[in-house]
């Protein structure tokens, strides 16, 4: 017997324990054995089944701009991981970019508040108690529940799970044998599927996942593929400073923080880029007056400029606004499954049948 055979069998037992204690945590909440809170406007929950990495982020941005495109004032609700106010609470307005610091209220917060065009952000673990206060407020007309499928305290009208293309089949499998919190049971309670980073992969390996997927679920959700369209090279200032043209043969140094740099890494290649070299921290770091020093020095050596994700941008800025330092603007696109996906959210909203295709 090999080692990953002995190192498999050991921990077997614990991944089906894990699995375990969350079926049966959702089948508390299914059954009312734990109390859920209610809420007079639809709840639309972004989340996944494996630990980060999916597009959240980028989804949620979609459906905000989406929703502010039907004349509708979202607010999303988010944890605003590592950030002081996670344990409390935070209000970001919509538009809101100066004066805002990362430690207080997470990065993600404070990039997805910047691009939308209404409503709000609230920050805080204790989601329900944050909306409650801050309802009345902001009177949204629809909650985004950010990774919100295991925080099942709140009951949602529809439920949205990402996956991620590029993860192996190999992985699928709940911690600490695999890469997922909960198992592909719990997908009985998704009213769509969305699959990133769709145009990495090839159609048979898209095929295959899909297969894979659809056998753990019989209700058929909708079906989506999206992938990332490249926007641009800006500055710190949101300023563009490469054209997409301009891109080829650029000599970089990849600096990221996020939850799966091997696909930023991917994304600047098939730009025509030349990475020099990859810096790469843990998801949600902070960067340091010596992390970015030390990055600049690799830059200047290399003849380059320092390029990262535009999540990262946000905490980036507030240590330095060197020139050299730029971020990949992106912009969520469907490769399949955007007609379905729209007229799903609109009988969500209730929106005219008619406004759906303006």
């Amino acid at each position: 017997m090999n080692l990953d055979k002995i190192k498999s069998a050991f921990l077997m037992p614990l991944s089906w324990l894990w699995e375990s204690f969350y079926r049966i945590r959702r089948s508390c909440y299914e059954y009312g054995f734990i109390k859920r809170h209610y809420f007079k406007v639809p709840v639309i929950s972004v989340g996944n089944l494996s630990f980060g990495g999916t597009g959240k982020t980028p989804t949620i941005m979609w459906l905000a701009d989406y929703l502010a495109e039907k004349n509708k004032v979202p607010v999303v609700l988010t944890r605003g991981y590592k950030g002081k106010l996670e344990k409390s609470a935070g209000l970001l307005r919509s538009g809101q970019r100066f004066r805002l610091n990362p430690h207080d209220y997470g990065d993600e917060p404070l990039m997805i508040a910047s691009k939308m065009r209404k409503g709000a952000v609230i920050v805080g673990r204790n989601r329900a108690a944050n909306l409650k206060r801050f309802f009345p407020e902001i009177n949204p007309d629809v909650v985004l529940l950010d990774d919100g499928f295991q925080h099942l305290k709140i009951y949602r009208s529809f439920n949205i799970v990402l996956f991620d293309a590029t993860m192996p089949l190999s992985r699928y499998k709940t911690a600490p044998l695999g890469y997922m919190r909960e198992g592909l049971t719990a997908l009985k309670d998704a009213d769509a599927i969305i699959v990133s980073r769709a145009d990495m992969v090839s159609d048979e390996e898209r095929l295959t996942l899909k297969n894979f997927i659809s056998s753990h679920f019989h209700h058929g959700p909708l079906w989506c593929e999206i992938f990332y369209r490249p926007m641009g090279v800006f500055n710190c200032h949101d300023q563009l400073i490469y054209d997409l043209a301009d891109l080829k043969s650029l000599s970089v140094v990849a600096l990221t923080a996020i939850a799966s740099p091997d696909s930023f890494y991917r994304s600047l290649e098939q730009l025509g880029m030349n990475i020099v070299e990859r810096v790469s921290f843990s998801d949600h770091y902070f960067f340091t007056q010596v992390d970015v020093n030390e990055v600049l020095f690799k830059a200047n050596h290399q003849l380059g400029v320092v390029i990262c994700s535009e999540k990262d941008m946000v905490k980036l800025k507030q240590v330095s606004r060197d020139p050299r330092l730029v971020y990949l603007k992106v912009k969520m696109d469907f490769l399949s499954g955007e007609d379905s996906f729209t007229q799903a959210l609109g009988k969500v909203l209730h929106l005219d049948p008619e406004a759906l295709s303006t």
